[in-house]
């Protein structure tokens, strides 16, 4: 069975879509292509993709539309293409669930360097050995590391994105330490993706906004002022 990397290039330009899947394909990725939000679904629909690049900035259903909806059911990898001028989409996308982006114009080998990235990132992490497999329960929440699934009080579970579950386990691996911005940037999207560091801030807002009785009065992850950020939580592992 093919192994290679299978990425998703979501574009609604041809020429962008075609530049990026020759430079991908060149070093060793395999390509699939979408023209927008109907082709992409069909896509994913129809094979195992490892990573979707998708571009914000398209007709219709735009890419910040397409992510909300990728992360309602999955959490494979997501690259976004943004507009230099767009930081509030950046920070949107992030806030959604994308793990990383890229500005346009870029050099492919960004694009590429991203991609690697944040593949070894999800490989490292995607198979858990027996002995690492673990839930953690906190409150009426438990978190099946393997599955990569939050599930509530009734049983209902949601998928959490790459970022999410990275920044969930490692507050749930070490509740009541202070992990600084920096150490929660390392373990969600690694320092080399030079995402600013405002991006924990989202994503721990984001996190609040699932876990929290009251996101606003937040009784789980504490912020500590000056220093980042703590579970205060109760935390049991369940082998």
């Amino acid at each position: 069975m093919d192994r290679t990397p299978h990425i998703l290039v979501v574009d609604d330009h041809r020429e962008i879509r075609e530049l990026i899947a020759k430079y991908l394909v060149k070093n060793g990725l395999r390509v699939s292509t979408a023209n927008g939000g109907a082709e992409m679904r069909g896509a994913l629909r129809g094979g195992s993709i490892d990573l979707i690049v998708l571009d914000i900035m398209m007709p219709g259903e735009d890419g910040l539309t397409l992510c909300r909806q990728i992360r309602q059911g999955s959490d494979v990898p997501i690259v976004l293409l943004t507009a230099v001028a767009e930081e509030t989409d950046r920070v949107v996308g992030l806030e959604l669930g994308a793990d990383d982006y890229v500005t346009k114009p870029f050099n492919p080998r960004e694009l590429l360097a991203r991609i690697r990235a944040i593949l070894r990132r999800a490989g490292a992490q995607s198979k858990p050995t027996e002995s690492e497999a673990k839930r953690y329960r906190f409150g009426t929440w438990t978190v099946d590391t393997i599955r990569r699934v939050l599930i509530d009080g009734t049983g209902e579970e949601s998928a959490l994105g790459t970022a999410e579950f990275r920044l969930l386990t490692a507050f749930l691996a070490r509740p009541g330490l202070t992990l600084s911005r920096d150490q929660l940037l390392d373990i969600t999207v690694g320092r080399q993706a030079q995402i600013f560091d405002r991006s924990i801030d989202n994503l721990v807002s984001r996190l609040r906004r699932r876990i929290e009785p009251d996101p606003l009065e937040p009784s789980l992850i504490k912020t500590v002022w000056g220093e980042g950020y703590t579970f205060a939580g109760v935390v049991e592992v369940i082998e």
